[in-house]
């Protein structure tokens, strides 16, 4: 059974999953939908063509759906996409996305936004991400999977942070941080591998070719792209995703080499 507080408002027209609770005076539109076994606190609004799915729990005065913050937003047709078992922390703000970005903003599973962060129009989310205290990602930036940001960390429109990368607390990303990689710093440079999610995840002996790779690309006086060239024909798939991530980024890669 569903645990619907009776101040709590939901237009006609949203639909509801099975054994949700929702909390005192918060609010919930029209098209909304909302899966199963999801838990919404007190004093939070869900508006706007959001689907949220099973598992989630939101925490108090999360504002979830509301309009993009873009001057060119007009109105159109936009959707927010959230997938399952993820936790939203107080204060969290989501926006659906814009017509210039495919309309779409979408949040894989098993993520952690804590309190107070931002996710703008059209950003894409993994799984399995972490977001500390006031993280701030602007519209179009897209995260893989396992990455982790820094509590009051803001980063760049369009930026592209690769699979089980970190950016530090306090740092100011402006460029794209290719798979496995740490950042850290205003503006946030490359510092090396993020040894410790790794660990994590990762075989040691897929750590080792991982760091001999970093190695050739950034520790050399070749141009860090030509090596990428080269390793992209590797036979180690973790050395091949970091190769072709740095091939495709558009924004260029955070590092400090004056020939970067």
């Amino acid at each position: 059974m569903n645990n619907i507080h009776p101040t709590a408002i939901i237009e006609a027209g949203a639909k509801i999953g099975e054994n949700v609770s929702i909390g005192a005076y918060s609010y919930i539109s029209k098209d909304v939908k909302i899966g199963n076994n999801c838990e919404i606190a007190t004093h939070t609004i869900i508006e706007g063509d959001t689907t949220i799915g099973d598992g989630n729990k939101i925490f108090s005065h999360a504002v979830i759906g509301s309009i993009p913050q873009d001057l060119k937003y007009v109105g159109e047709k936009v959707k927010l996409i959230i997938g399952n078992n993820n936790k939203i922390r107080e204060f969290t703000l989501i926006n659906p996305g814009t017509k210039g970005g495919g309309s779409i903003t979408k949040i894989g599973d098993n993520n952690l936004l804590m309190g107070y962060v931002h996710i703008a129009h059209d950003v894409i989310i993994g799984n399995n991400c972490i977001l500390a205290n006031a993280a701030t990602l602007a519209g179009h930036v897209e995260l893989g999977d396992g990455v982790v940001v820094g509590g009051l960390t803001p980063i760049h429109q369009f930026v592209k942070i690769g699979d089980l990368a970190m950016i530090a607390g306090a740092s100011a990303l402006s460029q794209d941080v290719p798979p496995y990689c740490l950042v850290e710093g205003n503006r946030a440079k490359l510092r090396g591998l993020n040894l410790t999610g790794l660990r994590r995840h990762i075989d040691i002996k897929d750590i080792n070719e991982l760091k001999k790779a970093y190695k050739e690309l950034f520790n050399n006086n070749r141009a860090f792209k030509d090596v990428a060239i080269e390793l992209a024909n590797s036979s180690n798939t973790y050395i091949k995703n970091l190769a072709n991530f740095i091939l495709n980024s558009k924004r260029g890669i955070a590092i400090k080499r004056s020939n970067s």
